[in-house]
């Protein structure tokens, strides 16, 4: 029987004669002392509920006053996304001035901001009309709630239409060259497969006309609005390409080399007769690592692949009106490049040198002679910008505002590469990483460090504007790290699906050996480390500390996964078998297995670390119950847990006054719990 067993259990009157209460007594004492630690874990943590207005928060302290003076100008920080040409000639922008982005238009370099929508939830997937159009389709939810409406805004009038059913969840809406018909994604038909609609524009009614089950979405119109390209999305490494007979409802699924791959982008070419598109599909026998630009003649069977010079993934393409040129963008080791072509030779296009960052949304004017594209650089929040191909110049379009910080000062990320644990012939991996490093560090000092990772998991980590890390490295004096770990896209199919199933784990290893690797900087400090991530990312922060609580001081976790069999029970259904296809399905006994296994709440006595929990009330990706019922178990341990939750956010936070108070009380508990005290990882 064990020392802690023999002392709760009530000894029966045989062994209370033969063991003197002394002796009892002083055992006890022994054990207080011994494992005062796990004496500790026993008593619940004690808990200070908080409710403001839409803000539920547990155990939050308030934000000191000169926190929140430093942290003013870092959030009022803001970009601009390009979002569409107006037939005029003019550009359709999301950017924010209260709380939310909405739709504005621009029509001159650096011109004034035209408010055109004035909602209190954000709008997106805005998309302008073709042909004559005068005006715009756009989304919205409510509470971030993800039930998107599409709206029809007027230039002319400036009436807004909705054109959905207000119940359903729509997006990806598309015109056909001509305006007159518009296609979107729904789930109005049994409120779990995401089916293709099409109707007539400005005037029809919509009808489903993909009804095969799963994920579709309408791809492009023909030239003559008779067919439609639309592909069925499985996971980031498999889809299923085809085409519609509008007339018949006829689905026609085209061909997948190999049997299973990543496509994406399929365009019809303005005559026609052959289609582009991005896939990694085998090409002579032989498997493709990266994502290509690919086109393919029907009729002749004439096939090319037009990027096979460029060894990384081509993340999308646009054709002009007029079909005299295709541009397409390049994801090269996480930066945007650019690439026109000219049609039909396919000749490359000389360009202007642009801002090194990644590339946003990007379209030709409706002339065909200009390019409008995004881009988002470390040190500048994403602009609009505006390329003349004929005469090779660059226009900026928008100058978004830092806050009246002084730019000059941002903090350039490196890219490092870190040694994990597994080997690729016979040499160690290597994991790529955004190194973020405070310019002002004292000489000697060693910097605490935050490791922020991505979601997804098939996200990635882009040397783009992060104010969070900005503060951290310029005011904080904290060295910041944005791993992309095994899972990430924009690396290659193998790199792709180490983390599937199975192999999840393999990702929060490669997050130990970046510990080690911190552990090998000599101005990093190895004893103040955090964790932060969100959706994906927040499982990973979880996943982390469950391992290496030794190793990491404090850990933040915004609407993340605690235990992936409760995640796809309550997950809402029309995404359920998207994340089985990534996670694994919980259905099956094994995957249940190994599910329990790695779930950071069936082992959420291992987190000995401070945590701090923020969630929506309204995500419909990873309901609020994954982040209460881990608040839950890890203050059953008696490790003390902050908890944040907004009544009208979904899956993260888009209303400026929400983001704007979870980041200051991030930034106090990390420095409450990491940044001050004793640095060594021990002695928390």
């Amino acid at each position: 029987m064990s020392l802690r067993r023999l002392l709760s259990t009530k000894p029966s009157p045989r062994q209370a004669a033969r063991e003197p209460a002394a002796l009892r007594a002083a055992l006890a004492a022994a054990l207080t002392l011994a494992c005062a630690g796990a004496a500790h874990a026993q008593t619940p943590a004690p808990v200070e509920r908080l409710h403001q207005g839409n803000r539920t928060s547990e155990n939050v302290p308030p934000v000191s006053a000169e926190l929140l003076e430093r942290l003013n100008r870092y959030q009022n920080t803001r970009g601009a996304g390009f979002a569409g040409w107006t037939q005029d000639g003019c550009l359709l922008i999301s950017t924010r001035f209260a709380e939310t982005a909405q739709a504005h238009r621009v029509c001159a370099p650096l011109g004034m901001r035209e408010q055109l929508t004035f909602y209190p939830e954000p709008v997106n997937a805005i998309t302008a009309a073709p042909a004559g159009g005068n005006g715009f389709v756009f989304a919205k939810d409510v509470g971030g709630n993800e039930f998107w409406q599409l709206h029809w805004f007027d230039l002319g009038t400036r009436q807004t239409r909705l054109l959905t059913d207000g119940k359903s969840r729509n997006q990806s809406p598309l015109f056909s060259h001509d305006g007159k018909q518009l296609a979107y994604s729904s789930t109005r038909r049994n409120g779990k497969d995401t089916d293709v609609w099409v109707g007539g524009f400005p005037s029809g009614e919509a009808r489903a006309v993909v009804t095969e089950g799963g994920q579709w979405s309408a791809q492009d119109f023909s030239p003559d609005g008779k067919q439609l390209l639309v592909i069925k999305y499985v996971s980031a490494s498999e889809s299923y390409p085809g085409i519609v007979d509008l007339a018949s409802g006829k689905l026609t699924l085209f061909p997948v080399d190999g049997g299973k791959a990543a496509i994406s982008d399929f365009r019809f070419s303005r005559d026609g007769r052959s289609v582009y598109y991005v896939s990694d599909e085998i090409v002579a026998g032989k498997p493709q690592e990266f994502r290509t630009l690919r086109r393919h003649e029907p009729a002749s069977g004439k096939f090319d692949v037009l990027s096979a010079k460029i060894p990384w993934d081509v993340d999308g393409l646009a054709l002009s009106d007029d079909g005299s040129r295709l541009l397409y963008v390049s994801n090269e080791d996480g930066i945007g490049k650019l690439h026109v072509l000219s049609l039909p030779e396919h000749r490359e296009i000389a360009l202007p040198e642009l801002p090194v960052g990644a590339i946003g949304r990007s379209e030709f004017s409706p002339d065909g002679k200009r390019i409008a594209l995004s881009i988002n650089s470390s040190t500048s929040p994403s602009d609009v910008y505006v390329i003349d191909i004929d005469a090779r110049k660059l226009t900026r379009w928008t100058r978004s505002e830092v806050g009246g910080l002084d730019s000059s000062k941002f903090v350039a990320p490196t890219l490092v590469r870190y040694p994990t644990f597994d080997q690729v012939d016979g040499k160690p991996r290597t994991i790529p990483a955004f190194y973020y490093r405070p310019a002002g560090a004292a000489a000697g000092k060693k910097l605490p460090v935050v490791i922020q990772i991505h979601g997804g998991p098939e996200g990635q980590s882009q040397p783009t504007f992060n104010p969070t890390a900005q503060f951290l490295a310029n005011e904080l004096g904290v060295a910041v790290l944005l791993p992309n770990v095994r899972g990430s896209t924009g690396y290659g199919r193998t790199y792709l699906g180490l983390d599937n199933a199975e192999k999840r784990e393999d990702s929060v290893k490669d997050i130990g050996a970046l510990l080690d690797w911190v552990g090998k900087q000599p101005e990093l400090d190895a004893g103040r480390v955090g964790v932060y991530g969100g959706s994906y990312g927040g499982y990973m922060v979880l996943a982390s500390l469950m391992h290496y609580s030794d190793r990491i001081r404090a850990g933040v976790d915004v609407v993340g996964i605690s235990d992936f069999s409760t995640f796809l029970n309550n997950t809402e259904s029309y995404r359920r078998d998207l994340r089985r296809a990534e996670y694994g399905d919980e259905r099956i006994p094994e995957m249940k297995a190994v599910f329990d296994r790695i779930s950071p709440l069936k082992n959420a006595a291992k987190i000995r670390s401070p945590l701090f929990v923020a969630q929506g009330k309204n995500d419909p990706r990873v309901p609020y119950t994954e982040a209460e019922q881990i608040v839950k178990a890890v203050r059953g341990n008696g490790q003390p847990v902050w908890f944040l939750m907004f009544d009208d956010e979904g899956h993260g936070f888009q209303k400026k006054g929400n983001a704007d108070y979870f980041g200051a009380a991030m930034m106090q508990f990390w420095q409450q719990h990491l940044i001050g005290g004793n640095a060594a990882a021990g002695q928390r």
